[in-house]
């Protein structure tokens, strides 16, 4: 009697399995008999520092703001650059300039990793003030602007058109160390939001 019993809830308990079986297959769910861990959740990117992680700046240095990427837009980051007082305005500008892309350059801190900040502008890449016959406000990259990757051209132009390297319009005018015409590039909505796909727009600029 013992052993009918036991064969009968043995019986019962396959029964209630393949009932709960069909049910997940029915539900379009596939059942396991195995743990299954897909492992943590993927964490979020927050495009933004908190004043602790903000340590780059110096105290002695001209605050500046870089535009740095993240998750594929331009993003506004504080810094500073160093401009001796007294220095003419003609090369304050360049001195701005070339504080600005060593800061572009330069790869981000451990937190703004962490935040989800890259650069695309190139270690080495200086700057120059304008030849003999170019416009006074004339910008030289020692890299021709159209050979730089549209992240890192939309990166110079930005943070140079929001500083005093600019002219001040949200806009710049860039050189390379050839030939090319010079051209005046514009900082845009579009380009801060979509750097990928929204090349800076530009015009030609004739020298002397």
């Amino acid at each position: 009697m013992t052993v009918r019993r036991g064969a009968r809830a043995a019986l019962r308990s396959l029964l209630a399995a393949g009932t709960l079986a069909a049910v997940l297959a029915g539900c379009g769910i596939r059942s396991t008999q195995v743990p299954t861990d897909f492992g943590p959740a993927p964490s979020r990117v927050r495009c933004a520092l908190s004043a602790t992680d903000t340590v780059r700046q110096s105290a002695s240095g001209v605050p500046v703001q870089v535009l740095l990427l993240c998750s594929r837009q331009l993003v506004s980051v504080d810094r500073s650059v160093h401009v001796p007082a007294g220095t003419p305005d003609a090369e304050r500008r360049v001195l701005v300039a070339q504080g600005l892309l060593g800061e572009l350059s330069e790869r981000p801190s451990a937190a703004e990793k962490q935040a989800g900040y890259e650069t695309e502008v190139p270690a080495g890449l200086t700057v120059s003030g304008p030849r003999p016959g170019d416009p006074e406000d004339t910008l030289r990259l020692s890299t021709a602007p159209e050979r730089l990757t549209r992240y890192a051209l939309a990166q110079t132009v930005c943070t140079f058109a929001g500083s005093t390297a600019g002219e001040g319009d949200g806009s710049v005018v860039l050189g390379g160390p050839d030939t090319e015409p010079l051209r005046r590039y514009e900082c845009t909505t579009e380009v801060r939001a979509d750097p990928g796909d929204r090349e800076p727009p530009s015009t030609e600029v004739d020298g002397t």
